[in-house]
């Protein structure tokens, strides 16, 4: 085992990848000689060369389209975009292309890609670039979309996704990046896309969350535990394909549910596992279902990102709302 964040993990599985497997590619804007702008890529240009980590120009549709040529040649390309908001710039390529290849092309060929792409706030950066849109892609069918909270799941999910024969949306959390650390193995192992995971175990509230989000449940979950309340909470880890099994299983142990993330409210990805929920386990339920999430407004600027990110004082005045109906 080894101590990392989350950079390190996903700089680990990258190379894990590059050294077994000589069909992978890493591709994206300034990847190669900087190293990338947060450095997951930092030293592999040097170990593998500029033929297998390639510098892309400014063009997300272009990198995401190169991407599925060379998927569709045969190799495993894996892209970066800087960040989750510029991924709308290929939006036509991801949603209507590289998700419906196999499908357009009825089972003739198949798209093993990876598009890598950090996004949520606390990290104070410019418009677009903390703007979560990952719910944006959750219409993408053939599509999966993935959001770790951990260097472990990082890197085992990385693995996986890169071994997956259908393209992957690899989501990572920005604010996570190096102040997220945690213990890794440090050979290769996998962790299968599709299964959500009980990070803390609890009887009276369940917290659902995926990416940074995860560690902000976590916080919350201790400040209630000093008020006698225990809360369970889900990692989500994917949103497709979504762990209904875990999601029912979580929310019959409470019967209460507090979900959690940084997009806006209004057609965020809460909503679909709210409405999952409410259909699964109805009856279990003794309190309405609640989410804590960003207001439906742009992201702002830098100095009101805090008024504008979900917090534990949220989260936790949320659980307790869902108590009051004992």
């Amino acid at each position: 085992m080894s101590v990392m964040n989350m950079l390190e993990a996903i700089r680990d599985a990258l190379g894990i990848a590059l050294s077994v497997d000589e069909r992978v590619v890493v591709m994206g804007q300034d990847v190669g000689k900087l190293g990338g702008i947060f450095r997951a890529t930092d030293g592999l240009s040097a170990r593998f060369s500029d033929k297998r980590v390639i510098d892309m120009p400014l063009a997300e549709g272009v990198i995401i389209g190169s991407a599925l040529g060379l998927a569709l040649s045969g190799l495993r390309p894996i892209a970066e975009i800087q960040f989750l908001g510029f991924a709308q710039q290929a939006f036509h390529q991801i949603v209507q292309q590289v998700a419906r290849i196999r499908h357009r092309s009825r089972g003739r060929f198949a798209a093993s890609m990876v598009i890598r792409a950090p996004f949520g706030g606390g990290v104070r950066t410019p418009e677009l670039h903390s703007d979560a849109i990952e719910a944006q892609f959750a219409q993408a069918h053939g599509l999966k979309v993935i959001a770790p909270s951990n260097p472990h799941d990082a890197k085992g999910m990385l693995l996986a996704a890169i071994h997956d024969p259908d393209p992957v949306l690899f989501c990572e959390p920005l604010h996570g990046y190096r102040f997220v650390k945690g213990e890794v193995p440090t050979a290769p192992y996998e962790i299968p896309i599709g299964k959500a995971n009980v990070v803390r175990e609890g009887k009276d509230v369940s917290l659902i969350a995926w990416s940074a989000a995860v560690g902000l449940a976590m916080q919350a979950a201790t400040v209630l535990s000093a008020e006698g309340i225990e809360a369970n909470v889900l990692a989500v880890r994917s949103l497709l394909p979504l762990d209904v099994e875990a999601l029912v299983a979580a929310v019959q142990q409470t019967g209460r549910c507090v979900i959690i993330h940084e997009a806006p409210l209004t057609a965020g990805f809460g909503a679909e596992i709210a409405a999952t929920v409410a259909k699964e386990v109805f009856y279990s339920l003794q309190a309405p279902i609640e989410r804590v999430t960003a207001p439906d407004a742009p992201y702002p600027l830098a100095a009101a990102e805090q008024m504008f990110m979900p917090n534990i004082d949220r989260v936790v005045a949320a659980a307790r709302r869902t108590l009051e109906t004992e």
